[in-house]
């Protein structure tokens, strides 16, 4: 018998009645003489509950109590899945992150996964029986303290099973169909992909695809783990996440991200050493700086933007003045209302003039570009918050993603 991992996302078991039905599936899995190992996130919005329910007693709770706290959502989850499984006649049992031997770092909020020992779980599924794990969570095995794995970390903790007990796929079960080409409550045309490699899966994650955790996608890389993006409503083939094909896509998707703000500090001395000065001590605090574009030195001064998400944006802004107070810049500029958008195709290394057409395109839909980012598979571009709808649409509408055989000099 194969090993099957199969993760539910929290609308997958937001009910009774949805819980139900992913008993079926996992009993139906394990009928089929697979081992199963299930994965669930916290039911509906409860996480999201939680940390409203935390902010009304304390504006700012500590991130060890948060974490605590925030823990309970998957144990529900767990507990009930587990019951409906028994209710359909097949032996199963819910482990914690902790119980199941998920040791992370101690980052509370954002913990990442170290090792995973899984002594109870394999006992139980020699046992013939299906082990179902809470997501998002592990524990510090110095402190013992309980650890949360960061927004999306149950997708991380799936495939970090998956390679640890050598699965043959990890499933994610989510409220799509799979991975589209862009986001199709944005447009409407939006297809499904039946493949995508994890090179162009990471960078769709990273630029604000929600369907995947980007670490998960990383692990799964990493360790060679397929990954089959699917929906729980249905029986339909999903997106399969895996090495590179033979015949990459010159452009597979679009992404956007509203979550992120961007800092300028004017003024800047140009001499070594300042932009450390600055980064430095963002990255002791934690604040993950996506964008960095820094202009050409004039009399003597630059300019410095970057972006950091909304989330550690006072953070950000606190180090940024702090800097630019002591190394004599003029002032630290704030502007949460941006927007990214992201095309992104594994082939459109080796075809020239994509970026020309993605600017012109922009360009023509009337969207100014206030930043640029590159890689060899992906062109962001940071434009106006109100903008990010219509330039998702444009984008779509001239490159019509998955495009694979197509002219696209500018």
């Amino acid at each position: 018998m194969g090993l099957v991992v199969q993760k539910y996302g929290g609308t997958s078991v937001a009910t009774p009645e949805r819980i139900s039905r992913v008993a079926e599936r996992v009993v139906q899995s394990r009928k089929e003489g697979n081992d199963v190992l299930v994965v669930v996130s916290a039911m509906g919005d409860t996480t999201d509950e939680l940390i409203a329910l935390a902010r009304a007693v304390n504006p700012n709770p500590p991130a060890r109590e948060l974490d605590m706290l925030l823990t309970a959502g998957e144990r529900i989850s767990m507990a009930l899945c587990a019951m409906a499984i028994e209710a359909r006649g097949v032996q199963a049992v819910s482990f914690t992150g902790s119980q199941a031997g998920i040791l992370t770092d101690a980052a509370h909020g954002a913990a990442k996964i170290r090792e995973i020992r899984g002594d109870r779980v394999r006992q139980a599924l020699a046992e013939g029986k299906v082990v179902i794990v809470a997501g998002f969570q592990g524990v510090d095995p110095q402190s013992k303290e309980v650890t949360t794995l960061g927004r999306g970390g149950s997708d991380a903790t799936a495939v970090a099973l998956a390679a640890a007990f050598g699965a043959e796929v990890c499933e994610i079960y989510t409220d799509v169909d799979g991975v589209y080409t862009a986001d199709p409550r944005l447009v409407s045309d939006a297809r499904k992909l039946d493949e995508i490699s994890f090179e162009e899966m990471l960078e769709l994650s990273a630029s604000g695809a929600g369907v995947l955790m980007s670490r998960s996608v990383e692990v799964g890389r990493r360790y060679g783990i397929p990954i089959h993006v699917r929906s729980s409503f249905n029986d339909h083939p999903g997106t399969w996440v895996k090495e590179s094909t033979m015949e990459q896509a010159i452009i597979s998707g679009i992404a956007h991200d509203v979550s992120e703000a961007k800092l300028t500090i004017r003024g800047v001395p140009d001499r070594p050493g300042v932009a450390a000065a600055l980064f430095e001590p963002m990255a002791a605090e934690g604040v993950n700086v996506d964008m960095i574009v820094q202009n050409v030195s004039t009399d003597g001064t630059t300019d410095i933007s970057l972006t950091v998400p909304k989330a550690s944006l006072e953070t950000a802004r606190r180090i940024a003045q702090e800097v630019a107070s002591r190394v004599g810049a003029r002032g630290v500029e704030v502007d949460a209302a941006i927007g990214k958008v992201s095309l992104v195709g594994a082939g459109m290394k080796s075809h020239p003039g994509v970026a020309a057409r993605v600017f012109r395109t922009l360009a023509d839909a009337g969207i100014n570009i206030e930043m640029i980012s590159t890689s060899t598979i992906r062109i962001s571009c940071v434009v106006r918050e109100e903008d990010v709808t219509a330039a998702v649409k444009a984008l779509h509408a001239a490159f019509e993603p998955p495009l694979v055989e197509e002219e696209v000099g500018a």
